[in-house]
């Protein structure tokens, strides 16, 4: 092999691998807990935020659950032990939906940031986004969609 060219492949491999571990690393993050609706709020139990990772019990930052009625899921994010933030994941600039990693929600479209409680980090967008009322009791978490 040319000199040249091992130089090249061992920067591509440099690269490249730890980039791909994390981007797998990072799919794996995602999570949609289920949840009930009733009388005009969705309700989610504080378990779907525990998961066993090497044997232990962790608790996630955020879950995203899955909503008919609005066409994009809303993202719960944990605060603290008892706060909870629930946004709708559709950018206010276009409406394209927000992914979700890094502890903020980034727009693949235009690349609009948002913070973790829904305000805008970074334009185009020039407006926060859809934000719900969340209440916490022992056993679950309650989003309130109206």
């Amino acid at each position: 092999m040319e000199r040249r060219k091992f130089i090249k492949t061992c920067c591509y491999s440099a690269i490249g691998i730890p980039l791909g571990a994390s981007l797998l690393q990072s799919c794996g993050a995602i999570y949609y807990a289920a949840s009930t609706r009733e009388a005009g709020r969705l309700v989610v139990a504080r378990s779907e935020f525990m998961k066993v990772k090497k044997n232990k019990q962790v608790s996630r930052d955020f879950v995203l659950l899955k909503t008919d009625s609005m066409g994009f899921p809303i993202c719960l994010y944990k605060t603290n032990e008892d706060t909870y933030i629930a946004s709708l994941l559709k950018c206010t600039h276009n409406g394209c939906e927000l992914n979700v990693g890094g502890g903020i929600y980034s727009c693949p479209c235009h690349g609009s940031e948002f913070s973790t409680t829904g305000k805008v980090l970074e334009g185009p967008a020039d407006r926060d986004l859809k934000t719900f009322k969340t209440e916490t009791d022992h056993e679950n978490i309650y989003i309130y969609l109206s």
